[in-house]
């Protein structure tokens, strides 16, 4: 399995499941993450408008 997106990249978030709410706008792509187990590829992305970095599944991004 290969990663679609790649660090430094920007995209949008949409999650797909009830959580926490997430800023609206483009997230940058700050770490690319091991597949696991279940074959889930998942990266580490960061907004301008919040402090912290969010662990997101790679279907939960797009880049339109």
């Amino acid at each position: 399995m290969t990663h679609k997106y790649a660090v430094g990249q920007l995209v949008y978030f949409q999650r797909t499941y009830g959580g926490a709410a997430s800023a609206s706008g483009q997230y940058e792509i700050v770490r690319v993450l091991p597949v696991e187990k279940d074959n889930r590829l998942n990266y580490r992305i960061k907004s301008m408008a919040e402090a912290f970095e969010r662990t997101v599944e790679e279907h939960e991004l797009t880049t339109e």
